[in-house]
């Protein structure tokens, strides 16, 4: 007879993983439903998770995708935490570029009145 697999509550799982700074984030954030184990809703912060679960959730303005690769036995320092997932999300997209009429930032500070005289016109120019 087979021994089951070591189960963990999602929210620790999360917590120890550090997704999130508390435990109570962690359990608010799966009651709230936006968490999904393997595609299907968690509903509570007890739902059991496993080695090779895949968990979907927004963190920040990302949507992280993981696949749970082991179950932690603390919360210990994020090199630790790190190896508890590996990270399937879509690498994020890059921001979009400025049109290429609209002045860019130099690093050279305000424009002197010069400058800004050749953006009024610039400006006008476009415009028309």
């Amino acid at each position: 007879m087979s021994t089951p697999a070591a189960k963990l509550r999602l929210d620790k799982w999360l917590w120890q993983a550090r997704f999130c700074k508390t435990r109570t984030l962690a359990a608010s954030l799966v009651s709230a439903g936006h968490v999904r184990v393997n595609g299907q809703k968690a509903g509570k912060p007890a739902h059991q998770v496993g080695e090779g679960d895949v968990l979907t959730f927004a963190q920040g303005k990302r949507i992280r995708v993981i696949r749970i690769v082991a179950l932690g036995a603390r919360r210990g320092p994020a090199p630790e935490a790190q190896g508890l997932y590996e990270d399937l999300s879509p690498e994020p997209p890059e921001p979009p570029q400025a049109a290429s009429g609209a002045p860019k930032y130099d690093g050279g500070g305000r424009p002197t009145k010069k400058d800004r005289r050749s953006l009024d016109r610039a400006r006008d120019q476009t415009l028309e």
